[in-house]
């Protein structure tokens, strides 16, 4: 039988389903050879020559491979069709070559949907690996490789507690450290904006706001105060006022295109709060599964059968008046044709989300916004109203606008509508009935209840207001409350979300589909990122390595030539550009930027750190006074320092005689923390001090006769500069006696470890929830909190995920969640699943493979143990000598 090999197994079992008995069907479980981590891998010298090594867990999957082809030379490859999947298939043929007879046949096959139909008509038509996708992933993964071997050491050497740097992730960091720095040198401008209830002579009520006063254009900032914003409340409310002009426009809103990657991570993220790691991952499964075409596509465009058949799916669902007249079609906006794919779509338009059958609630979410976006982009588009009204004074000296929309015919909005990152201002409001020339009298304590609440929730009032008006803070209204106006602040620009800094990245050509989710995800898993409600902040140690990338290495962290080089690998995908030669221009201008930083001292490199984030490490004070003057001894300055552990933060240039010191991402106006006596006790001078490990207290000083004197950390949450003597004695004096066990009279404690609050009973311990517990505890307590960490381990080791059946020799097949990941358990064996294979996708054929796996691995551990043992040690040398030998050949091969 042909071999057919693609890279997961989920994937393998679909294509083996569709493709009958008359093709075995292998997993590649992703790439099997890569560049080893170590120096010399990617050789410029060598015209770039690159040495792959196959993976320890590659060689039984290769071996696996190889061993069907033993019965049949054909050999398919049937991996993903975009750049990567070219690669892993390459990569296949290299490391098979001499397993390989002569005369084999090899082919390439390619499908955008796991469906019976696409998978039978690749291999209706093979091709041969397309050399240029190839050639640029050999470009970018000697350029990922170059840069961040050969950066990452100059950071680390530079920048104490650095970690790597990436090509592309660099460049993303970069993204969030300039707009935090944004909001940080953002300056909020103070304006007021006036709005009327008005109602017509029906008595029907709407509301208005002020766009012209004295007769002129009212602009955003044209009241900048609550004096201001007061005289205009007063012009409005003193004037009768009459309808002008009303203007009804028709309108229309056309659905948005089907997904691509980049906007269904956006999407994904905005209204699933999903990250783009967990949106592709569950994209994945949806793929393998059948259910949805490939999910990595710069592409917008959909088959002529698939909008067609969404056409059908829209008649059958909501009726002929939601089925356009003729198709939508959508233009692909991919710089590179051949690395366009179809749109992101489901493979069966009439499954619609409450009929699938998936049991994962990601996948499911998921899918319900994959199939909604694609139907509404082949619906109708939605007819609306727009209304604006004009209304004035007879003397034209303020004038009023209302607007409003009302929805005629609700068209693709009745199954989707784009998310926003942020408000976009758009006014819905439906307006009553109001015709041209009718007065608009104002509508008395229309406002009143936001006085009220303005009122109720500041402290201060306005004193400039005009006599017998309503004032609270933020808030002017007249004495009726029919006219009000409100303050507002220009607001800096927001912080990047997952979904619109993928927006960002593709905007600026930054990164390709198959890259955004690992690239949003590295820079979260080194530490340089947080994510905090679902915003991005950067860490201390982000904007510490983006300021040393962009003051040394300016051109590699640069937007517009990050984008260059993603265009220059497009074109080598396209044939357009020899690979080589893209890698011999970076690397000339690259290497010599690395020769630059080879004298840079680490105190030269803190200060030009020191100076860029001035701005943001030393803000104005408030009373003028110098910055950098540390406040403590007011002797020394404030400067940025490292610390042996890793990490910067900002000390005194007066150490050791001062010893303050501060995070460097410290709050405005943080209290003074330092070196201070806080009192004594039975003698002894109580101290806050501050060391490489945080703020402690010590009890007396270092001498000869008590080189070691007792200390005690800070628990995390207390404020060092609030700490009084009486909380520092109750922390020296931990660990704190509880009492004796009633079971067997051994002492209880309680105190703080590496891990937390605590209580102990001779070797067993468990966590408290509350550090305060700790001085408080007492016994029935501590009793019942030993019991429950009791049980809570008994119940843990017992829970399966899924039961399987029993095994053909006897016994139970579980599925179990373990501390490394999920585990399938038969008897004494436990077998790790792979990666790519879900719990619930779990077959009992799939686990029985897995268990014969790993009992064949057990025995052979066994048997080796007593031999190592009993052996003298010339004996264990040779033994060495023989076990390495073999590894020799596979060198060879992998080379």
């Amino acid at each position: 039988m042909p071999v057919v090999v693609v890279e997961s197994p989920a994937k393998a079992k679909t294509i083996e389903k569709y493709l009958g008995g008359n093709y075995r069907v292998l997993a590649s479980f992703g790439h099997v050879r890569d560049l080893p981590p170590k120096d010399g891998s990617v050789d410029p010298a060598d015209d770039f020559a690159m040495k792959w090594e196959v993976a320890a867990d590659s060689k039984k999957h290769l071996k696996a491979i190889k061993d069907a082809l033993k019965d049949d030379p054909t050999l398919i490859l049937a991996t993903d069709p975009d750049r990567e999947g070219e690669a892993i298939s390459w990569h296949l043929l290299e490391a098979l070559q001499p397993a390989l007879k002569k005369g084999s046949g090899v082919s390439r096959v390619t499908f955008n949907a796991i469906t019976k139909a696409a998978v039978t008509e690749a291999m209706a038509h093979p091709r041969q690996i397309d050399q240029p996708l190839v050639d640029a992933y050999l470009a970018r993964r000697a350029l990922d490789y170059l840069v961040g071997f050969n950066l990452s050491p100059v950071l680390w050497r530079k920048l104490p507690g650095a970690k790597s740097a990436g090509r592309v992730q660099s460049v993303c960091l970069r993204l969030i450290v300039d707009r935090e720095m944004e909001i940080e040198a953002f300056k909020a401008r103070e304006y007021w904006s006036v709005h009327a209830r008005l109602a017509t002579p029906q008595g029907a009520e709407y509301d208005a706001t002020l766009v012209s006063l004295a007769g002129a254009k009212l602009d955003r900032f044209d009241l900048p105060n609550a004096e201001k914003a007061a005289m205009a409340v007063s012009a409005v409310a003193s004037r009768d006022l009459r309808v002008g002009s009303v203007a009804a426009k028709p309108a229309t809103r056309n659905p948005w295109p089907p997904f691509m990657t980049s906007t269904l991570q956006q999407e994904a993220s905005r209204k699933l709060g999903m990250g783009a790691k967990a949106c592709m991952s569950a994209a994945q499964r949806l793929y393998e599964a059948g259910l949805i075409t490939y999910m990595r596509t710069d592409g917008i465009d959909m088959a002529p059968e698939a909008v067609h058949a969404a056409r059908d799916a829209i008649k059958a669902k909501f009726g002929d008046r939601y089925v356009p007249s003729s198709p939508r079609m959508y233009k692909n906006k991919a710089k590179n044709a051949q690395e366009a794919h179809e749109c992101i779509r489901p493979t069966d338009m009439m499954l619609s989300p409450d009929r699938l059958n998936v049991s994962a609630d990601d996948q499911r979410k998921l899918y319900d916004l994959i199939w909604k976006r694609t139907i509404a982009s082949q619906m109708e588009a939605a007819r609306m109203e727009r209304t604006t009204v004009e209304i004035a004074s007879p003397d034209n000296q303020v004038g009023l606008r209302a607007t409003g929309q009302v929805v005629l015919f609700d068209g693709f909005l009745r199954v989707y509508d784009q998310g926003r990152d942020d408000d976009e201002g758009e006014d819905s409001a439906r307006l009553p009935a109001i015709r041209e020339g009718e007065p608009a009298t104002l509508v008395k304590n229309a406002f009143l209840s936001d006085y009220e609440k303005a009122a109720a929730s500041e402290d201060s009032l306005i004193e400039t207001a005009s006599a017998g008006q309503l004032v609270a803070g933020g808030f002017v209204a007249n004495e009726t409350a029919a006219v009000a106006a409100r303050q507002h602040f220009t607001q800096p620009p927001p912080r990047y979300t997952e979904a619109t800094l993928v927006k960002r990245m593709e905007e600026l050509g930054i990164g390709r589909p198959s890259t955004y989710a690992s690239i949003v995800t590295t820079i979260q898993d080194r530490d340089y990122v947080r994510k905090d409600k679902n915003r991005l902040i950067p860490e201390d140690k982000g904007r510490l390595v983006t300021v040393f990338l962009t003051k040394y290495f300016p051109r590699y962290v640069s937007y517009d030539f990050t984008a260059d080089l993603e265009n220059e690998l497009d074109e080598i995908s396209a044939g357009d550009l020899m690979w080589r030669e893209v890698l011999g221009r970076f690397w000339k201008d690259f290497s010599k930027a690395l020769e630059g930083t080879s004298e840079l001292r680490i105190t030269e490199v803190l200060d030009a750190i020191d100076d860029a984030l001035a701005p943001h490490l030393y803000p104005p004070r408030a009373d003028g006074g110098d910055p950098r003057e540390c406040p403590l001894c007011h002797k020394g300055r404030l400067n940025l320092k490292t610390a042996r552990s890793g990490g910067a933060f900002i000390g005194c240039s007066n150490y050791p005689e001062c010893r303050y010191t501060r995070p460097i991402s410290a709050p405005d106006g943080e209290a003074v923390v330092g070196d201070r006596i806080l009192g004594e006790d039975d003698g002894d001078p109580i101290s806050l001090k501050t060391g490489r490990f945080g703020p402690y207290v010590q009890r007396g000083e270092a001498t000869e006769a008590n080189p070691k004197p007792a200390r005690a950390s800070i628990p995390k949450g207390w404020d060092p500069a609030t700490l009084d003597l009486d909380r520092a004695v109750q922390l020296l004096s931990l660990p704190r006696p509880v009492g004796p066990h009633p079971e067997d009279g051994e002492l209880i404690e309680a105190g703080i470890g590496r891990f937390g609050p605590y209580v102990k009973h001779g070797s067993k311990y468990a966590n408290l929830p509350d550090v305060e517990e700790v001085f408080t505890i007492g016994m029935n307590r501590a009793v019942e909190v030993l019991a429950a960490k009791q049980t809570r381990g008994r119940a843990a080791a017992a829970a399966p995920l899924r039961e399987l059946g029993d095994h053909p020799d006897g016994g139970a097949i579980q599925v179990m969640n373990g501390r490394y990941g999920p585990y399938v358990k038969w008897d004494k064996v436990n077998a790790t699943l792979p990666r790519d294979v879900a719990p619930e996708d779990l077959t009992v054929e799939q686990a029985l493979e897995l268990i014969a796996a790993k009992a064949a691995k057990s025995p052979a551990k066994k048997k080796a143990a007593p031999k190592a043992k009993a052996a003298a040690k010339p004996a264990a040398k040779k033994a060495t000598a023989k076990k390495a030998a073999p590894k020799k050949p596979a060198k060879k091969a992998a080379e």
